[in-house]
């Protein structure tokens, strides 16, 4: 998990909290604040993700060489 990952999961935690709190108290733009951090925390999510899959790539293409005799 990089930090991309742990961003977008604080990011989606705290949006889906504010939304909430939008419904329950009528705050309409508090509720579409908590969508749009929700939204971006699923971004940062799957970008964190692509930049692993794209690390793993790059090890299995180029795994480390042993340079002990």
């Amino acid at each position: 998990m990089n930090s991309n990952q742990v961003n977008g999961a604080i990011d989606e935690v705290v949006g889906s909290a504010k939304r909430k709190a939008g419904e329950l108290t009528g705050n309409t733009p508090l509720q579409v604040k908590g969508m749009a951090q929700q939204v971006k925390g699923k971004l940062e999510n799957a970008l964190g993700k692509v930049e692993d899959a794209v690390d793993e790539a790059n090890l299995q293409a180029n795994p480390p060489q042993n340079t002990r005799s």
